[in-house]
Parts: structure tokens; C-alpha cells; sequence
């Protein structure tokens, strides 16, 4: 295998001029008026549909899913393709009966949600649980799998790279949402364009090794080859089962993910909330247009890498300290590819890793600086003062993600998995606190503080007494003991701290809903196929 050569260099360098120099023209525009805090952290009226939904995706879209999720296609195959398909129906659900709730009410962040709905104190505990997940889960896995692809392809030292994607970050997380919002629009442009070469090359090798040729005739080759890897439900029993329980994936705890992530989490909705509703909303829409696609991008290559490796190739490349290493599968076919398309692949790697890298790190500045800074330690922070300890915000979190991320066994089951179940403890209190917040009036605080911290400690606790149960499971458990024992603790001292909801609220246009059958139709006919 050879690393990359200097026109892979050229390309890449090309890719990393053109998202600097629009990102920096577009930080220039917006310096004609004095720095405002609403602007560095929501962009608020500045994004178009367009650039919502790309920089959703950009962000959502990382080293997690290239090499994480690539590697589970590996081992499990496209079964893993569930999170992002059913991302796709969440997303719709996110836009019709979430977004109108938070712009009706003028939130503009989670914990501010919080507030507004319960209490300071569930605000509180809940932007301390949001930050040390994001910095000691998110942000690590990011930087560890980030780095770990981009030194196995260009053969440089890992920490290195490591220093270098969270640098990029920072660079482009310091000119505000708006930068991130619209260089976003590179980033996915490459990270599709690059993603799909690397996808068709993969496929084509399948093709190549037995002596044929074309994509069409590899995936059917694929499909013959290892048919075990074309499957969506696992049954009880299969090899697997622990990591995507049956149909827990369709109408279980699946839902809980998915509505917890894009729903309630300030990394993701925080791209639409300085949208109006309409925008908000085709913005979502074009998400997860773009989500039915990632499967190809992200999951095929990693099942061709497998059934390449049936056929004998890569025994020494997939290994690592001796033992099979499914996060090896995209880096060992990145450099297979031929010079320059090597680099194009090698800068949606890139694009996907800094993008994720700096809405997150964005969404962390956001919460520290409004939610706790602002807060409790400078009431009376002006608008230049907020930015200020926004972007110092960016820049410490990134160093202790760099310093922590070795540290975490990412490597141990895989970075997607890791994500997963660790987000796992904390998501079904979380969505229990959110979703009951929204919908039933009399909630109170105290229930939504059991959720927050019980539903955690309850996770916790069931992960190390019922090992056994798949996680998803558990997760639908917790949620489901939370929102009872919410329901009861709020009939006893009912609260009236509703928020503004009425039901044309979720009345859509002819166009979203046109989008949304036609998602649905898709969503229905790929599990029909590959059940």
C-alpha cells in the first residue's frame, strides 16, 4: 500500500484554501457590524435551508461514521445502516412537532429550554451532564478515530494529526456559527463527492478480484458472497444481537436515540433554532434527504472491505497488536485508491472529521458561556465579553479532548459503539425530561430532575447488573420506568408551567409533506428488501 504522493497533497491542499478562504470572507462580511453574541452562536437569520441541512449533516457526520460505522459494516454489515435511516424518519417528527414548539417559545439553547419549562437547577445539572458529554465522549472519539485514519493513510505521527484536525477546528469554530454554518456546505460537498469515489473503487475492487468488472456487478457479487451481511433485523440469537436487538430498532429504543440526538441535543438543533419555522424545517427536510445516502458513503465500503477480506486480502492490515481491528477497514481501503482520488477521499475524511469537530466544539461554547459563565459568573457580560469567553471555551475544550481522548478505550468495540452506548447512559432520562416537558402541562421540575439524574444512575446501574440485555433494550427500559415515575411524581404537586403550544403549530406545507411521504416510501421499501 502506498501513502499518499503529491498530487494527493495538491488535492487536498486545494480542498483546505477553498473552505479557509470562504469561511474567512464570510467571517470579513459579518465584522461590519460590533460582535454579537447571537450571532457567533446561533447565525441567528443568516442560514438558508440549504446550508441547515448540510451543516446538520456535516456536523453529524465524522470520523465516527467513516471509520466507526464503516468498521461495523465490516463486522455486522448493513444492519448498522438503522441509525442513519431511521435519523431520516426522526428527522421529519424533529421538524414537524419539536421546531415550532422551541421557536414559538424563543429557545435558543437546551439548557435554556430547561429553564424556561422546569427550573434553574434542572437547567443546571443538565448543561454540566450536556458538556461532559460532549467534551469527554464526543469530542474525543471525534479527534481519536479522526486521527487514527488520517495517520494511517498519510503515515504521520498520530498525535500530530491529532494537533492538527483539532487546530483546523478551532480555526474555523472561532468565526462563529455563521462560518460554520455555510463552510459546512464545502465540507459535505466533498465528504459526498469523496465519500461516493471511495465507495465505487471499493465496490469495483469486489468486482476486480473475481475477475469482472463494474460497481453493478461487484454489489452483486457482495450480495452473493456474504449474504449475511444484507440483512436489517437481526433475530434473538444472532452473533450481533447485543448490538441491534430485533425490532427494538424499528419501534424501540432506537426511537429513543434518534428523537434524544436530533430532537434535544444543542449540537444538532442549534443549526435551525436562528431559522424561522419554514426555513427550520426545509432545512431538516433536506437532512434527511441526505441522510438515505450516507449508508452508501459510510456502510458499503466497510462491507466490501469485508468480503474482500474472505477472499484473503488485508490479513495483516486489519490486524492491530496482533488482533482483527474492524476500524481499520476504511484507512486500509482509502490506500488502495489511486493517486489523486486518494486524496479527494482523504479530504472528505478530513471534511467530515474538522466539520463535526467544530459544531461540537460550537455547541460546547454556547453552553459553557450562556448557560454557566453568563450565569453564575458574569451576569453582566456584554456582547464582546460572551464572544471572548466563547471562543477561549472552543480553544480549552479542545485541549482536554486531546489530552483525554488516548485514554478512553475507544479502540476496545469499536468508535461507533463506543459513542453509542456511552450517550446511552444519559439520552432516556433526557428524552423522558424533554418529551413530557413538551406535551403535558402539569410536569414539574422534581420529575424532571429524577429523569435528568435518575434516569442516568438507573442506566448506569442496569449496565452493570444486566450486561446481558442490549443496550438499546436497556435504554427503552429506562426511559419507560423514567416517564412513569415522572407521570406519578407530578400528579401529587401538578405544575402549571406549560409552555405556549397550540395545534397549528404543526401544520406544514404541501411541500415538506411531499418530501416527507416520499422519505417515508424509501425508508419503507429498503427494510421490506433487506429485512
Amino acid at each position: 500500500m502506498q501513502k499518499l504522493q503529491t498530487l494527493d497533497y495538491v488535492v487536498f491542499f486545494i480542498y483546505f484554501i477553498i473552505v479557509a478562504a470562504y469561511g474567512y470572507w464570510i467571517y470579513k462580511r459579518k465584522q461590519t457590524k460590533e460582535a454579537s453574541s447571537t450571532d457567533f452562536f446561533l447565525a441567528e437569520g443568516s442560514l438558508t435551508w440549504w446550508a441547515i441541512g448540510a451543516s446538520l449533516i456535516a456536523s453529524n457526520i465524522s470520523a465516527e461514521q467513516f471509520i466507526g460505522a464503516s468498521g461495523n459494516g465490516f463486522s455486522m454489515g448493513l444492519a448498522i445502516a438503522t441509525y442513519e435511516w431511521m435519523a431520516a424518519a426522526t428527522l421529519i417528527v424533529v421538524a414537524v412537532f419539536f421546531m415550532p414548539i422551541y421557536l414559538k417559545n424563543h429557545i435558543f439553547t437546551m439548557p435554556q429550554f430547561l429553564t424556561k419549562r422546569y427550573n434553574n437547577t434542572v437547567s443546571t445539572i443538565m448543561a454540566v451532564f450536556w458538556l461532559l458529554l460532549y467534551i469527554v465522549v464526543n469530542l474525543t472519539s471525534i479527534l481519536y478515530l479522526g486521527a487514527l485514519a488520517v495517520s494511517t493513510i498519510s503515515g504521520l505521527d498520530f498525535t500530530l494529526c491529532m494537533i492538527g484536525l483539532a487546530v483546523f477546528a478551532i480555526v474555523i469554530t472561532v468565526g462563529g456559527m455563521k462560518v460554520i454554518g455555510y463552510t459546512d456546505v464545502i465540507q459535505v460537498f466533498f465528504l459526498v463527492l469523496g465519500g461516493l469515489a471511495t465507495t465505487y473503487l471499493a465496490v469495483n475492487l469486489v468486482s476486480n478480484q473475481f475477475g469482472q468488472d463494474g460497481v453493478g456487478t461487484g454489489l452483486s457479487l457482495m450480495l452473493e458472497k456474504v449474504p449475511d451481511h444484507f440483512h436489517m433485523i437481526f433475530p434473538k440469537g444472532h452473533p450481533h444481537y447485543m448490538s441491534l436487538p430485533g425490532l427494538s430498532v424499528l419501534i424501540g429504543g432506537m426511537w429513543i436515540i434518534n428523537l434524544n440526538y436530533w430532537g434535544c441535543n444543542q449540537y444538532i438543533t442549534q443549526r435551525a433554532l436562528g431559522a424561522d419555522l419554514k426555513t427550520a424545517r426545509e432545512g431538516l427536510l433536506f437532512a434527511a434527504f441526505l441522510k438515505l445516502l450516507m449508508p452508501i458513503i459510510v456502510i458499503l465500503p466497510g462491507i466490501a472491505a469485508y468480503t474482500l477480506y474472505q477472499q484473503g486480502l488485508f490479513q495483516q492490515e486489519m490486524l492491530k497488536n496482533g488482533e482483527l481491528n474492524q476500524d481499520n477497514a476504511y484507512p486500509v481501503l482509502l490506500n488502495l485508491l489511486p493517486t489523486g482520488l486518494k486524496g479527494l477521499s482523504f479530504a472528505a475524511l478530513t471534511a467530515a472529521v474538522v466539520a463535526s469537530l467544530a459544531g461540537k466544539a460550537n455547541s460546547i461554547s454556547t453552553i459553557f458561556t450562556l448557560d454557566i459563565y453568563k450565569k453564575f459568573f458574569n451576569t453582566n457580560a456584554d456582547e464582546r465579553n460572551q464572544v471572548l469567553i466563547g471562543r477561549v471555551a472552543v480553544v480549552v475544550s479542545m485541549v482536554i479532548a486531546i489530552v483525554i481522548s488516548p485514554y478512553m478505550g475507544i479502540d476496545k468495540k469499536g468508535g461507533f459503539q463506543f459513542i453509542q452506548e456511552m450517550t446511552g447512559l444519559v439520552s432516556p432520562g433526557v428524552f423522558a425530561a424533554f418529551a413530557l416537558g413538551f406535551f403535558w402541562k402539569r410536569t414539574n421540575s422534581a420529575a424532571a430532575l429524577f429523569a435528568i439524574v435518575g434516569g442516568f444512575l438507573l442506566a448506569f446501574g442496569m449496565q452493570e447488573l444486566y450486561p446481558n440485555i442490549p443496550f438499546i433494550d436497556r435504554m427503552g427500559i429506562v426511559f419507560l420506568i423514567c416517564v412513569a415515575v415522572m407521570v406519578v411524581i407530578s400528579l401529587i404537586s401538578p405544575s402549571e408551567k406549560g409552555l405556549e403550544i397550540d395545534s397549528s403549530m404543526f401544520r406544514t406545507s404541501r411541500t415538506f409533506m411531499t418530501g416527507a411521504v416520499i422519505i417515508v416510501a424509501v425508508l419503507t421499501l429498503l427494510y421490506a428488501y433487506f429485512w
